[in-house]
């Protein structure tokens, strides 16, 4: 009877990921008109000295400033240095922002752009966009997130239904070295960016598919997922928000960097060590629990290094002329916890994340 009001319970989740749902909890405030206007693109900044002849490669990310986003930039402009081109670079705020790609794409072609570097915030409503660059003759690939169309290059990401996956394993075996039986309630709770995105849904398609799978019977995942719309300090408010509603929360799953960030700041605030952190990407918040030997927590960190670097090989080679032969490369995830935190091939992804 539990292991069928669990497959219940999972069930509707996957149901909201199917229908993309934005918002499945409110820990969200009403906003303003003012809030609500078209935000404005930001201007291309030059990454390296433009060269006349050269080609201009545009790369559009889904947050600026950002810790996982800023390793991409590297792999882009290090890419850009080692291949001879022009590389510019902007994206949105928030990964909400979708409106403001859809601009920064249209300025990159009214630039004069040769290629363009994409990775979407919203797989659905920049997929037209994306169909008419391509269609247009102007080499464009993807990173991070696919859209829904064909009409690109090719996708450099991680295989986000295995991440996730690897996510519930991963959360599985730190319950029990935290000393849960079997026999033992244990409740999980899952934070997400924005629903809107592939990424997202994939990742919690995975989470939940093996976590029905594996998990005891008595461990439980909270039915309620919140979504922080890409805000740290929203994703913030939503594991304190878990954490004030909920008299019991053995782990807490962050599906993409700003919800591990918002789970490991309220974890350490509140001095819960008796809380698994799961989650994605190495910000320094993540880094500092999983060194700390006074909590559990284990994150999965991407290539996304990789993704920057061979988005611009693959749209040079785009307008030199090849033809792809895949439109999905996986760059692979490893699960990183204080087991294999001095392993060589762990620290030598770590260096790009630091």
């Amino acid at each position: 009877m539990q292991r069928k009001s669990r497959l219940k319970s999972l069930y509707l989740i996957l149901a909201c990921i199917a229908a993309m749902l934005l918002l499945l909890n409110g820990c969200e405030k009403e906003e303003s008109a003012e809030e609500n206007k078209p935000k404005e693109a930001r201007e291309f900044v030059a990454l390296n000295e433009a060269v006349p002849g050269r080609p201009n490669i545009y790369l559009i990310v889904k947050i600026l400033d950002n810790n996982y986003w800023n390793v991409i930039v590297k792999g882009f402009t290090d890419a850009g240095l080692d291949m001879d081109c022009n590389i510019y670079y902007s994206g949105s705020v928030s990964e909400t922002d979708w409106e403001v790609q859809q601009q920064l794409l249209q300025d990159a072609v009214d630039a004069g752009a040769d290629g363009i570097v994409l990775a979407p915030d919203d797989s659905v409503r920049l997929s037209e966009s994306v169909s008419q660059i391509y269609n247009s003759g102007i080499p464009i690939v993807l990173v991070d997130t696919v859209v829904n169309t064909t009409d690109y290059g090719i996708c450099y990401m991680t295989d986000n239904l295995l991440a996730g996956q690897t996510a519930a394993k991963e959360m599985i075996e730190q319950l029990r070295k935290k000393g849960i039986s079997e026999e033992e309630e244990a409740f999980v709770a899952i934070q997400v960016g924005v629903l809107s995105s592939q990424t997202i849904s994939e990742r919690l398609a995975g989470f939940c598919s093996y976590w029905t799978k594996n998990a005891p019977e008595k461990w439980q995942i909270i039915d309620e997922v919140k979504s922080n719309e890409g805000d740290i300090d929203k994703a913030v408010e939503c594991a304190n928000s878990f954490f004030d509603g909920y008299e019991q929360i053995d782990g807490v799953f962050g599906s993409n960097n700003g919800s591990t960030v918002g789970f490991a700041r309220a974890v350490k605030e509140r001095g819960r060590n008796d809380v698994v952190v799961i989650g994605f990407d190495y910000a320094a918040e993540m880094a500092d629990l999983i060194k700390d030997e006074n909590y559990h927590a284990a994150t999965m960190l991407q290539r996304q290094y990789d993704m920057g670097y061979l988005g611009v090989k693959s749209v040079l080679d785009c307008i030199g002329g090849a033809k792809l032969s895949s439109k999905f490369q996986d760059t692979g995830v490893v699960a990183i916890s204080r087991d294999n935190l001095s392993d060589e091939d762990v620290q030598q992804i770590i260096k790009y994340n630091e």
